[in-house]
């Protein structure tokens, strides 16, 4: 991958990811959250680790991102009132200023901050690496994750569920004259 793109795709990431927080919308927050994920699939496919970026793509940014979505229309989440702005225009601004960093960068860093690439052994990123990483080293860390994933979406889940309101009846204003 040629140094523009890569340092091109980090500033896009880096620009998404503040997407993310500066968002109003939830919507719109998980849209940026998902741009950022395919923009860092990208660099995993440029840097020859392509099966961990098809399954950032297919786990993270497929998978993960429906889960909340459905979960931020569960949640019926409404969105503040506010000066709203062209979304379009924020993102192509944001595309914009993320070129003219990455210019300025390439101008202006001396030859010593340069990003030296070197290549990566045999086998990185493959499939049988992967699992072999994944069930071995880092098995524990899966499944809390995936425990603590279950966790959220019952959380998420039972704050939703609108419980029905019981009122209890008042004796009315004729019976307390009576009495």
């Amino acid at each position: 991958m040629p140094p523009f793109l890569y340092i091109f795709l980090g500033a896009l990431a880096i620009v998404s990811a503040l997407g993310v927080i500066i968002q109003r919308n939830s919507i719109h927050s998980l849209l940026s959250l998902i741009s950022t994920l395919l923009t860092i699939a990208i660099l995993f496919i440029g840097e020859n680790a392509v099966v961990v970026g098809f399954l950032q793509i297919i786990v993270y940014a497929g998978a993960i991102m429906v889960l909340f979505l459905f979960v931020i229309w569960l949640l019926n989440l409404q969105v503040e009132t506010g000066p709203t702005g062209h979304l379009a225009l924020k993102a192509f601004g944001s595309l914009g200023a993320a070129l003219l960093v990455t210019e300025l960068f390439f101008l202006l860093a001396p030859p010593h901050l340069q990003v030296k690439f070197t290549q990566e052994p045999a086998g990185y990123g493959s499939l049988a690496s992967l699992a072999s990483k994944l069930f071995t080293d880092y098995l524990v860390a899966f499944e809390v994750t995936s425990v603590l994933l279950l966790a959220a979406v019952v959380g998420s889940i039972a704050l939703a569920r609108r419980l029905p309101v019981v009122v209890e009846e008042q004796p009315r204003v004729e019976e307390k004259i009576a009495s």
